[in-house]
């Protein structure tokens, strides 16, 4: 048993050892993809132009949006969580189940702004090594963005013409 002392919250329910194993595995990713990057002669971008970084941003938004609240996507969610809620605009809410490892991941697939570092960091990769590509792939989740704000613009348009 463990004593009080010893315990990081409250509940002692907080993965400690999962989460080292997903920063490890986080790490690791992005290690082999400078040493392959380097082998392979992959040049730094000099710079990173502002345009590039609100497209990098937006992309990431929209996907980790898209892995961690829209129902499509639950496939990848369910073995580590499970469905708490509907959410706005179809969206749905899940929260972690299990312990250990098992937690750890299902803590970064409920909580977009978790997942967010992972897309991000799978994004800048990307871009190292094809840019032209990542900037292709960014725009498309550019645009649902946009149609998502568009979305929500119409249908509070609509409720307004009512009242």
């Amino acid at each position: 048993m463990t004593s009080d002392a010893a315990r990081y919250d409250d509940h002692g329910e907080v993965p400690l050892a999962g989460y080292a194993g997903l920063a490890s595995v986080f790490l690791a990713g992005a290690g082999a993809f400078a040493a392959l990057a380097r082998y392979r002669g992959v040049r730094l971008p000099q710079e990173v132009p502002p345009w590039d970084v609100a497209l990098l941003g937006t992309a990431t938004y929209k996907a980790s949006r898209l892995l961690t609240r829209d129902r499509i996507t639950s496939f990848l969610r369910a073995p580590f969580t499970r469905r708490t809620e509907e959410g706005e605009a179809s969206e749905v809410v899940d929260e972690p189940r299990g312990s250990g490892v098992r937690r750890a991941v299902g803590d970064l697939l409920s909580c977009p702004f978790c997942t967010s570092a992972w897309v991000a960091g799978a994004l800048v990769c990307s871009y190292t090594a094809t840019p032209r590509l990542t900037r292709l792939v960014c725009a498309g989740f550019g645009a649902v963005t946009v149609a998502d704000w568009l979305q929500y613009a119409w249908t509070w348009t609509q409720q307004s013409a009512k009242s």
